[in-house]
């Protein structure tokens, strides 16, 4: 088998992955910020899950809106079934950094949750995110419905148009429908930057400002 470090710029065949374990990590059930709940049916409501590097700086971006319910951090992408901060961070269970957002779309719009997204990070960067570099840092969006998915390749073609003009790169960003399995991170992750005002926040976009009002 090749390195830890042999798999920070590539993904894990699933017969290289850690093997993980068959339970979940603990999970504090309660929003830190907010005190809804993490883990729920949401009746009513959307979700959706968006990776765009450290998922403390990203969560914190989506849990300031008017509209958005919940939120919460964890891993998702790879092979390794609940996979711990340690084993992600080793690059050999394939998952990225993820932050699932549960939104009321009478408030706000999945279109206004994608802006969100694509403004707050630079999606063109593959398997990094400014400083961090490694699989887990990686631009991904897993949809939960047919309708967000087609939202999102929407979204990302007219960004990419505004990317073009602005002489940046292609979109490396993963779309995916059915979103593959979600598992959430521990609970000293869950809305870390609220538990600690002056933790580490890397994220920052590319100043290119994303069209909205693209939702299909």
């Amino acid at each position: 088998m090749l390195g830890i470090g042999a798999f920070k710029q590539r993904l894990p065949r699933p017969d290289e992955a850690l093997p993980g374990r068959d339970h979940p990590l603990p999970l504090h059930n309660q929003h830190y910020v907010n005190s809804h709940p993490l883990k729920d049916g949401f009746a009513g409501l959307q979700r959706i899950r968006v990776a765009m590097g450290c998922f403390w700086g990203a969560e914190r971006k989506f849990w300031t809106l008017p509209g958005v319910y919940s939120t919460s951090v964890g891993y998702a992408g790879g092979s390794t079934p609940n996979p711990t901060y340690e084993e992600v961070c080793s690059g050999m269970t394939g998952h990225t950094e993820i932050v699932e957002v549960v939104f009321d779309p009478a408030i706000i719009s999945l279109g206004q949750v994608l802006q969100v997204f694509w403004e707050n990070h630079d999606p063109t960067q593959g398997m990094r995110q400014g400083n961090d570099t490694g699989t887990q840092y990686r631009s991904a969006i897993h949809a939960t419905s047919q309708a967000q998915f087609d939202s999102a390749i929407a979204s990302r073609d007219a960004y990419q148009q505004r990317l073009d003009e602005a002489g940046l790169g292609a979109i490396t960003t993963e779309i995916e429908f059915p979103a593959p399995a979600y598992y959430y991170a521990e609970d000293y992750h869950q809305q870390y930057l609220a538990k600690n005002p002056n933790g580490y926040c890397g994220i920052g976009g590319t100043g290119v400002s994303c069209p909205i009002g693209v939702d299909a």
